[in-house]
């Protein structure tokens, strides 16, 4: 069975999208459009903007987004999944790829959320920090016993791989005990806020608003959200874990365990970049994967 899966921020790069504009009508066609709809010219940054430029919230989530969706759209009958997931911001890409939400109400999500988002990052200076070579429950301990600050598991990338978001004092403290305790390597992340965790609450109400707001179809296939890992075709639930998403940690180790569980026979990654084939194959290797 095919699963196709779809990047999230941190996947961007300069000249991300270009060779598609310059090849395909319907991506050229798709990408003026999403020029039109967010009122400025997204293609000149994706196409030769710089890194800062690339970094702004109001750039980073569509420019990724628009990347996967197109994308898929240009992969026409060739596109035929059998399940879909995304990681994080990808979980959108992986809705409008599916069927589920129309490119338009796509992109108008997805570029409400990015703001939600800045908006409650400058609320409270937050970060996170990558945790290697250490058990999930150990890195949820340690977390767990730090009760004067706010800091939480917010990304399940892969066995041996997790992400902590919280406050600044908050990840500080839980570096500090994570490496007492025998971790292999725990480093913050040049991010610009506690994503996945309870500081994103002020967006996670923004953003619901809006998601409740706007027509969910019944996707083609299953699609696996990262709330829970699990699949489901229903507009309603889909709507639900999605406003969850915001401060819930999104569980990407047990999304492919389910996937290939399910019958997942190949993976392939629809967006900028190979991270998703990276952390997949350090799930389980024997699963092979690729790039659309």
């Amino acid at each position: 069975m095919n699963a196709y899966v779809f990047p999230g921020q941190g996947a961007q790069f300069s000249g991300m999208g270009k060779e598609l504009y310059e090849n395909s009508d319907l991506a050229k066609e798709l990408f003026e459009k999403a020029n039109d709809l967010l009122g400025f010219r997204i293609t000149s940054i994706m196409f030769g903007g710089t890194e800062d430029e690339l970094r702004q919230t109001k750039v980073t989530q569509p420019a990724i987004f628009l990347h996967s969706v197109v994308l898929a759209k240009t992969l026409g009958e060739n596109f035929k999944p059998d399940m879909v997931a995304g990681h994080s911001l990808g979980e959108l890409s992986a809705l409008v790829a599916s069927g589920a939400l129309t490119f338009e109400d796509g992109l108008m999500l997805v570029s409400k959320r990015a703001f939600a988002m800045q908006k409650a990052c400058e609320i409270t200076p937050s970060t996170m920090a990558a945790v290697l070579g250490m058990d999930d429950k150990a890195v949820e301990d340690i977390c767990a016993e730090i009760t004067d600050e706010i800091v939480v598991a917010a990304n399940y990338n892969s066995t041996g791989q997790i992400v902590i978001s919280g406050s600044y004092n908050g990840i500080d403290k839980a570096i500090e005990k994570l490496t007492a305790a025998g971790c292999k390597r725990a480093v913050k992340l040049n991010v610009g806020g506690a994503f996945h965790s309870p500081l994103m609450k002020p967006a996670e109400e923004e953003l619901a608003e809006a998601i409740r707001n706007t027509t969910f179809n019944t996707p083609v296939c299953p699609v696996y959200q990262n709330v829970n890992a699990l699949p489901t075709t229903d507009p309603e639930a889909i709507k639900q874990n999605l406003i969850a998403q915001l401060t819930a940690p999104v569980r990407w180790t047990q999304t492919v365990i389910n996937m290939i569980a399910d019958g997942a026979t190949n993976f392939t990654e629809v967006g900028p970049g190979t991270i998703l084939q990276g952390l997949i194959k350090k799930v389980d290797r024997k699963i092979p994967t690729q790039s659309a």
